[in-house]
């Protein structure tokens, strides 16, 4: 599905953006689209990563002082 959206740009930007077009050999639509997606990837891997720094240590303390490996000696299995 396709959704139409409208924008306003200043006039340095939208000529930026025809430059663009014309120099790539596509349309100003695809240079939007293109952009957004290479800015949307950069933002998933930092929230990939937030979600990796935040969950990293959370295990930690879950015993006290002791070592995974103490806690694992001490298990009556």
């Amino acid at each position: 599905m396709t959704i139409r959206k409208n924008f306003l740009l200043d006039e340095e930007i939208a000529e930026h953006l025809e430059k663009m077009a014309k120099q790539k050999g596509i349309t100003q639509t695809e240079v939007v689209k293109n952009l957004i997606e290479q800015e949307y990837e950069e933002y998933s891997k930092e929230e990939k990563l937030e979600a990796i720094y935040q969950f990293a240590g959370s295990g930690s303390g879950l015993w006290g002082d002791l070592t995974i490996q103490e806690v694992k000696a001490n298990w009556d299995v």
